[in-house]
């Protein structure tokens, strides 16, 4: 393997664990404000305050490039619909029947499953033994940690609504992957990024007017704005931006299994702000994740 290719496994790792850190503090948001704002708004708040964030550093980049994404129109609707539109409003919905670590474990145990598949079947990636092996670490240590420890707690876990919009979510998000695996050559990462935002915005925007009829006026404070400017720039621009680069260098199957070290990020941020405890189950599923992590891109180092 050459510097190059090594430094290029390095720097997407590093990108994708940045990316995992800032979005994990996503479901404890998701669960936190459910009470305090309407799941549709929050998701539009979001990613409007994202596309006005990134529209002075990406409109001279967007203008040259207009002819570019407008012949690709489908292909970035395709992909705001399910990365920036439908993906975090499911998960938003979720927030309101189930608790942010459920939220968590669910949507990382699924997501890399369906990504890896997707991968294998659309875009050809050949899925070596190492990687299936520690994605399956990967499902042991979530599923080790959802039963605490105990195969009677795991036997006897049902679905819930939220679990079943969890998983809608994950699969959204799973496909957004598979795209931006086949993002045009022709538009930078920052144009790509930009459309997505604004588009998925803009359809989001229907429903959003339509839940403004059912649901009480939000009341606004500084700690709800202060959620979705963390939303807006963390979540958004600097997450996706680490997360889509890192799928360029390690591809989107395999920067997928990294999405499982969100709940043990979630788990270290309930200690920090819920002052949670770290019990032995928490320690041991860290580790099963890590593991099937490492285990899971070592057949990039030898692949051509």
């Amino acid at each position: 393997m050459s510097s190059d290719d090594r430094k290029k496994i390095i720097t997407g790792t590093v990108l994708a664990v940045i990316a995992t850190i800032i979005w994990s503090g996503n479901f404890i948001i998701a669960r936190g404000v459910y009470d305090k704002i309407p799941p549709v708004s929050l998701a539009f708040y979001r990613w409007m305050t994202a596309t006005i964030i990134l529209l002075p550093f990406a409109w001279s980049a967007f203008r040259k490039e207009f002819l570019f994404v407008k012949n690709h129109f489908w292909y970035f609707f395709w992909t705001s619909l399910t990365g920036v539109t439908l993906f975090n409003t499911c998960l938003y919905v979720a927030g309101h029947y189930t608790e942010a670590v459920n939220l968590a474990l669910i949507g990382t145990t699924s997501s890399p499953i369906i990504a890896t598949f997707l991968a294998a079947v659309f875009l050809k990636e050949r899925i070596s033994f190492l990687r299936i092996l520690g994605m399956l670490i990967c499902i042991s240590g979530i599923l080790f940690l959802l039963s605490k420890g105990s195969i009677d707690r795991l036997i006897s876990f049902r679905f819930t609504t939220g679990d079943w919009w969890i998983l809608s979510a994950a699969f959204c998000f799973a496909v957004y992957n598979t795209f931006v695996r086949k993002k045009p050559k022709t538009v930078s990462s920052l144009t790509f990024l930009f459309t997505t935002f604004l588009l998925g915005t803009l359809l989001l925007f229907p429903m959003y007017l339509v839940e403004l009829n059912f649901v009480s006026v939000v009341t606004w404070n500084w700690n709800l704005s202060g959620i979705i400017l963390y939303l807006g720039l963390g979540t958004s621009v600097i997450s996706f931006l680490c997360w889509n680069a890192a799928i360029g260098r390690l591809g989107s199957a395999r920067t997928a299994i990294f999405g499982n070290l969100i709940p043990l990020f979630s788990t270290l941020e309930a200690v920090w702000l819920l002052h949670e405890q770290i019990t032995r189950v928490h320690i041991i599923s860290g580790l099963l994740l890590l593991a099937g992590l490492i285990l899971a891109n070592v057949r990039l180092s030898s692949e051509p």
